[in-house]
């Protein structure tokens, strides 16, 4: 295989590593597959409502049509010509409505999409075609024949004498008829409250997430990204010296009171850095047994702008630059999990990607929600001085882009055309991109729950609707 492969030419790096190998359209939806099973689900529901609500009206219908049907039966009709006869009504009923729900959709996707863009993945492609055609007539014609299987099956057995001696009133003693009618009634009612639950339990998630702890302060915080093509700085410290006169510009605008830069920003979805570390005086361990963290690689003034508290030790300072010993700081997650009975200040770490660098923790910072709100533990998290950024361990210097994260005095907002400018005085070609308060960033990373939240909310309303009008009709 490629990675016993691999093992043989690159031990010292590849020694107990592997690789899985998984379906492009895995890893595509993999965020949202939940999310989809729920919402189809929620579909299921509303379609077998919809069945039972059919079933019930055309059950009250075929029995004021037990006379007729007895005629029908006495005349030498089948069972089964019965039972197709019945059954051909509901299909018929369900294929015009499929036909209509299909203009609806035509009508209705557009304004979705619209709607709820910016929480769909860019691959998405939403449209009608022919595969949507051919399952919607599919599930038509199934519903139909669900929902017309009780009825059918109710009135093939009708007993010939008793149809014929009773009128065609509809009041007509059934008490079959009314027991099967109230069952399908408290069916819809109870799929209907099942939906109704869920979304009351996503809501409920929902206003959770909002009351998360983040372990940064949101408020007041501008952020925006730098694109940086990767041979646009030939050397790391081209590029330190042009962030350092990007902050330098952008802390200097009327209104800012602190600015720095993150190669991640927190709850952005744009990843970060994972890779093995080691601390120095302890057992070297080969790559692939060295434990994994999040790497963040940050300027001095990040933390005091996102307000991050420091719990021990020091933040970077303007002193830590290139040339000087490194420096670094851990999370309390990271300082909890690895350094459990020990004082981490003072210890030695050595990045695997950066390798030859030691660096000293200096300090302890508190946790953050990186990745999502609803992280279920603290991520162990490294933070690098900006400053100190070397060539990595292929050899291969690539420049890339930061994000800023700016505090002001006012409604960040406020300030984005000043913190632009300030950023093209000093790179006029440098897109900036992203633009976003930190607030809004919080908003988009529970997108998805909001969007799941109001579509399982709206099935939730039609079933309750349909349920009403079940009871209505009997």
């Amino acid at each position: 295989s490629i990675s016993a492969r691999l093992e043989q030419l690159y031990p010292e790096d590849d020694k107990g590593w592997g690789g899985t190998a998984i379906p492009l359209q895995q890893q595509e939806v993999s965020d949202v597959r939940v999310a989809l099973l729920v919402l189809l689900g929620a579909v299921a529901f509303v379609l077998l409502i919809a069945c039972a609500n059919v079933a019930n009206l055309v059950l009250a219908k075929t029995l004021a049509r037990r006379r007729e049907i007895a005629i029908r039966t006495a005349l030498g009709a089948s069972r089964l010509a019965i039972l197709r006869h019945i059954l051909s009504e509901t299909v018929l009923l369900a294929v015009i409505g499929g036909g209509l729900g299909l203009l609806l959709a035509t009508v209705g996707l557009n304004a979705v999409v619209k709607l709820f863009a910016k929480y769909l993945p860019p691959f998405a492609d939403i449209r009608l075609d022919w595969q949507v055609l051919a399952f919607t007539l599919v599930i038509a014609v199934l519903a139909g024949i669900l929902a017309g299987l009780i009825p059918s099956f109710r009135f093939s057995r009708v007993d010939v004498n008793e149809a014929l001696k009773s009128g065609q009133s509809r009041g007509t003693s059934d008490s079959g008829g009314s027991k099967t009618r109230n069952s399908l009634i408290v069916s819809e009612v109870a799929l209907s409250l099942v939906l109704l639950i869920g979304a009351g339990l996503m809501l409920r998630t929902l206003f959770g997430l909002h009351a998360v702890k983040t372990g940064f302060d949101a408020n007041n915080v501008l952020t925006l990204s730098l694109a940086i093509g990767n041979n646009r700085f030939p050397t790391p410290a081209a590029e330190i010296n042009f962030f350092n006169d990007v902050l330098q510009h952008v802390r200097a605008v009327p209104g800012v009171q602190a600015a720095g830069t993150i190669d991640a920003l927190p709850l952005s979805g744009n990843g970060g850095s994972h890779q093995p570390f080691s601390v120095q005086g302890r057992p070297v361990l080969p790559m692939a047994e060295q434990p994994e963290v999040d790497v963040r690689l940050i300027s001095s003034g990040y933390l005091r702008t996102m307000h991050v508290p420091i719990l021990r030790g020091r933040d970077f300072a303007e002193s830590d630059a290139a040339g000087r010993p490194g420096v670094a700081l851990i999370s309390e997650a990271l300082a909890r999990h690895y350094f459990p009975n020990e004082d981490p200040i003072g210890k030695h770490i050595d990045l695997y990607f950066f390798p030859g660098v030691p660096r000293e923790i200096v300090g302890i910072v508190g946790d953050t929600k990186l990745d999502s709100l609803d992280e279920t533990r603290p991520t162990d998290t490294i933070y690098v001085a900006l400053a100190q950024m070397t060539v990595p361990r292929d050899g291969i210097w690539r420049s890339f882009g930061e994000t800023l994260a700016i505090r002001t005095s006012f409604d960040p907002h406020s300030a984005i055309s000043a913190v632009t400018a300030a950023v093209h005085e000093v790179g006029p070609d440098v897109p900036v991109t992203d633009v976003l308060s930190m607030d809004d960033v919080i908003t988009q990373s529970i997108a998805p729950q909001r969007y799941t939240l109001s579509l399982l909310g709206a099935f939730a309303g039609v079933a309750l609707l349909l349920a009403a009008v079940g009871i209505y009709g009997v």
